[in-house]
């Protein structure tokens, strides 16, 4: 496909692609920003499109992967894994213009209850919150994927239920 003509079905789809990327992000501005990340790779990569079939498909599955991938830096900006103690802790409560009491309480009993998990579970969550994808973690435990992401699911579940009463307002 040539650059003329993988500009002009680029621009002849930018209202579907906002509307998709708004879908993601609920706000209209990050919607903006998913648009314009998604529209210069798609521009940077336009080689790697061979097939003329869907090429719509394409741009979507590569903002799809965009949105994910900026989510996951995004919320892992905010997630310490200290191996040492072998504990995970939220920058926030580390961060000495917003700690108060109550968030270093808060973290201190996030630790507690993630400490208390069966290490079965408390590595695979562990690696998780690290940034780790399932495959990398299945991959290094050597276990089924299967068997990470249902650790995983049980570690939320029994991490829901002990601290059911906590409340964090950001």
């Amino acid at each position: 496909m040539d650059v003329n003509n993988v500009t002009e079905k680029l621009i002849g789809m930018q209202k579907r692609l906002f509307n998709f990327a708004y879908s993601l992000t609920m706000n209209r501005d990050d919607a903006q920003d998913l648009l314009q990340s998604t529209s210069l790779k798609v521009l940077n990569n336009q080689e790697k499109f061979v097939n003329n079939d869907n090429f719509s498909g394409w741009i979507f599955t590569i903002m799809r992967n965009i949105f994910i991938n900026d989510y996951h830096s995004s919320s892992n900006k905010y997630t310490v894994f200290d191996n040492e103690e072998g504990t995970i802790m939220n920058r926030y409560a580390s961060n000495p213009g917003e700690e108060t009491p109550d968030s270093t309480y808060t973290v201190k009993e996030i630790n507690r209850v993630i400490k208390s998990l069966a290490e079965e579970y408390r590595i695979p969550f562990s690696l998780y919150l690290s940034g780790y994808k399932y495959q990398e973690i299945a991959d290094r435990m050597n276990l089924p994927i299967g068997t990470v992401k249902s650790r995983i699911y049980a570690s939320r579940q029994q991490l829901q239920s002990q601290l059911k009463d906590y409340h964090y307002d950001a």
